[in-house]
């Protein structure tokens, strides 16, 4: 059956099945199968569906929300989601994949080991047995190919099977001394910019929650408090060595307006831009 869902190339296709009360208790089974292409802007947020998603990027990439954690997903990875819980992904740029939607008995179980070994992000040392028992599943339905319900069993073990001895084992949620100076750098470098804890959380690739606790816990500050003394340490800088008005310096340095970058200088130096461009003045 060919998706008629918006921003998703009207090729894609997909193929619903339902299993027996027999198999629903002895056996994991599909409920839906598919291969899309996902367009540019795509997004789906879902508070449940009842299943678990195995997700197998063919190309491009995406950005996957699980709970607190987020996760950009790309060409080769493969993405497990319990979709019995809040789950979102989305992309600005499009993607492909080969998907499956899975549940059964042992559903839950197989899900709990998976992403405690490696996570709900997954990259295999190698994708072919992975690949070959996914592709299996998706070209029975898509062909109408007789399988009965043990065999799709099998299929889908020997998929959550590879998820479990074949993953790399996810990178430390945690940064490192080296990723942190990276941000600041970069902090440093787009004052004018906006800085989300979103944007920054994106770039060191962890959640927004790990992303406050570790930046405060190496820093001392919080981003937030970060990024406002970074901008009044350059606009004591500016006050001192430039000409330049106050409100040309607060919309260069990212402040919603002059009265804001006023207020904020204020609190942090007790002057105002005017009156440390004084002191400085009559310091020389």
């Amino acid at each position: 059956m060919n998706s008629k869902e918006n921003l998703v190339n009207p090729e894609s296709d997909y193929y619903i099945y339902t299993p027996g009360i027999l198999s629903r208790d002895l056996f994991l089974s599909p409920t839906i199968t598919g291969f899309f292409k996902y367009e540019a802007g795509y997004e789906l947020y879902r508070e449940a569906f009842d299943s678990f998603l195995v997700m197998y990027i063919k190309k491009g990439k995406c950005k996957v929300r699980i709970g607190e954690d987020t996760y950009n997903a790309t060409e080769g990875q493969i993405v497990l989601i319990d979709c019995y819980e809040p789950h979102y992904y989305g992309s600005k740029y499009g993607w492909e994949a080969l998907w499956l939607h899975f549940d059964g008995a042992l559903a839950r179980k197989y899900y709990e080991v998976i992403t405690k070994e490696n996570g709900n992000l997954i990259t295999l040392k190698s994708n072919y047995h992975f690949e070959k028992y996914l592709d299996k599943i998706y070209t029975a339905f898509k062909t109408g190919a007789s399988v009965n319900d043990a065999v799709l069993n099998k299929w889908i073990v020997n998929i959550l099977t590879e998820l479990i001895v074949s993953g790399v084992k996810p990178k430390s949620t945690e940064l490192s001394g080296e990723t942190i100076e990276e941000l600041v750098s970069y902090i440093n470098d787009h004052l004018s910019e906006e800085l989300s804890i979103e944007v920054l959380a994106e770039k060191a690739n962890i959640s927004p929650f790990h992303f406050l606790r570790v930046f405060k816990k190496e820093t001392g500050f919080t981003p937030h408090d970060y990024i406002v003394t970074a901008r009044i340490s350059h606009a004591k800088y500016l006050l001192s060595t430039t000409a330049m008005s106050s409100k040309d310096i607060c919309f260069q340095l990212g402040f919603g307006s002059e009265s804001a970058f006023c207020s904020t200088f204020k609190r942090k130096t007790h002057m105002t831009p005017q009156e440390f461009r004084e002191t400085k003045r009559k310091s020389l």
